[in-house]
């Protein structure tokens, strides 16, 4: 059973910059893909970004892409989003989860689930 704890949200204008942590822990964070979801209010959970169990691979979102890096540390068992240049439609619950030997984008492959964090970008 893995837990995932979320933190690092928070209130930020448009431009400015988050580093959102996940912390894993009671399974073998080298076996698991990451990923980071979110989901605003009315709005169905979406992809935002993962890395493979390796750490070699990392996909993103369109809508992130260039702005936002997924990585991860084996000795912390912690993954990381760092988002820059956020923007109002960033705003969302964002959640870490955890697959293992899976890395793509669909929600339904990731068998655990962090809290979830606020994230809100004011215009």
């Amino acid at each position: 059973q893995v837990q995932l704890v979320e933190s690092g949200g928070g209130l930020v204008q448009a431009g400015g910059s988050l580093r959102l942590s996940c912390a894993a822990s009671g399974g073998t964070f080298s076996s698991y893909g990451m990923g980071w979801f979110r989901q605003a209010p009315g709005k169905e959970r979406e992809f935002v970004a993962s890395i493979s169990w390796s750490g070699g691979s990392t996909y993103y979102a369109d809508s992130v892409k260039g702005r936002f890096t997924i990585s991860r540390d084996y000795a912390k068992n912690t993954v990381y989003l760092q988002m820059n240049v956020l923007k109002p439609e960033d705003t969302a619950v964002y959640y870490c989860a955890a697959a293992p030997y899976y890395a793509g984008s669909s929600p339904s492959r990731y068998d655990y689930w962090g809290q979830g964090t606020q994230v809100t970008v004011s215009s």
